[in-house]
């Protein structure tokens, strides 16, 4: 059990109340891993007041409820912030009002929460660091609890593409220890109803793609409509553009009305994205990022930028290969 964990387990048991937080929009990955740890925390500690907070997300129900917490209520609190580098995009709560503040994020390192944070840039996904700290504080997974965490490794991974041998030694373990049934898991993921398939057809159809090998598309409300899907579903395929030989880097902007921002998924499969993303209110990881960004007109600045590092990473290809 390394240091981090051994911190963790022992902040766990210590407090009362504990409040699991993720960041603002979020995925499979966010979702799946804070409901994941709460259940498990309550399973170790029945009597413990444990709560996975945030703006619930129609689509990812079936990973169980999200709770309803007035802070001010709350006596000496405990707040996880789970899959969120930075302090502007944690959803749901002020950490000024908590006792005390941990942080276990996969994402590299950008704003310091609290005297505790377990942060590996190196992890597949948060989920899989949930479930590398129950395996090692010795902490039960329900079937439930398992196949949350499965989804969620098998979600921000692009189904193990983004992975390292310890990812997979760890879903073995996982998988083992629970006796998971993976061929369970997959539909809950990628099982779509036709509408947004014919959706994807449209993206691939309509979508811009420069010299230097970048894809972009803004999906209006009016497309939207018509297929019949929410403004997070270009999320939700994103990373199925993934493989096509004259696409280096794609970007999806979709407006939320709600939040009154434009919503940019970026994916890469070669230029480092997260740099860029962070100048235009975003960040993520080098090949897999996202920006919310309120100008319409900026939109195509992130876009201009974007252009460039596919440019230049050509470029340095080229070089390589002389």
């Amino acid at each position: 059990m390394n240091s981090k964990i051994r911190a963790i387990a022992k902040r766990i048991k210590e407090y009362h109340t504990i409040v699991i937080a993720r960041h603002v929009g979020p995925d499979p990955d966010a979702v799946a891993s804070q409901i994941a740890f709460r259940d498990a925390i309550k399973l170790r500690y029945p009597s413990k007041e444990v709560y996975a907070v945030g703006a619930p997300v129609n689509r990812y129900k079936s990973y169980g409820a999200l709770d309803k917490v007035d802070e001010n209520k709350l006596i000496d609190p405990l707040l996880f912030v789970l899959d969120c580098p930075n302090i502007a995009r944690i959803d749901g709560v002020d950490i000024k009002k908590y006792k005390e503040v941990v942080k276990i994020d996969h994402h590299p390192f950008e704003d310091k929460m609290g005297d505790l944070e377990w942060v590996d840039d190196k992890a597949s996904s948060t989920c899989e660091m949930i479930t590398e700290f129950l395996i090692s504080a010795r902490y039960k997974a329900t079937k439930s609890i398992a196949e949350n965490l499965y989804l969620g490794v098998i979600a921000d991974s692009d189904r193990f593409l983004l992975s390292t041998a310890k990812t997979l030694e760890l879903m073995a373990v996982l998988i083992k220890n629970s006796k998971l049934d993976i061929s369970e898991v997959y539909p809950r993921l990628y099982l779509r109803p036709l509408n947004e398939v014919k959706f994807q057809s449209y993206i691939t159809e309509n979508l811009k793609v420069t010299p230097n090998g970048f894809a972009s598309l803004k999906i209006d409300k009016k497309v939207i409509e018509k297929y019949k899907v929410d403004a997070g579903t270009a999320s939700n395929l994103v990373n199925n553009f993934n493989h096509i030989e004259e696409i280096l880097c794609w970007a999806l902007v979709s407006y939320d009305e709600k939040l009154k921002i434009h919503k940019v998924n970026i994916r890469s499969r070669g230029p480092v994205i997260n740099e860029v993303a962070s100048k235009h209110n975003g960040g993520g990881h080098p090949r897999a990022s996202g920006a919310r960004i309120k100008n319409a007109k900026d939109i195509d600045k992130l876009f201009k930028d974007l252009d460039v590092a596919c440019r230049e990473y050509k470029k340095k290809q080229k070089e390589k290969s002389q």
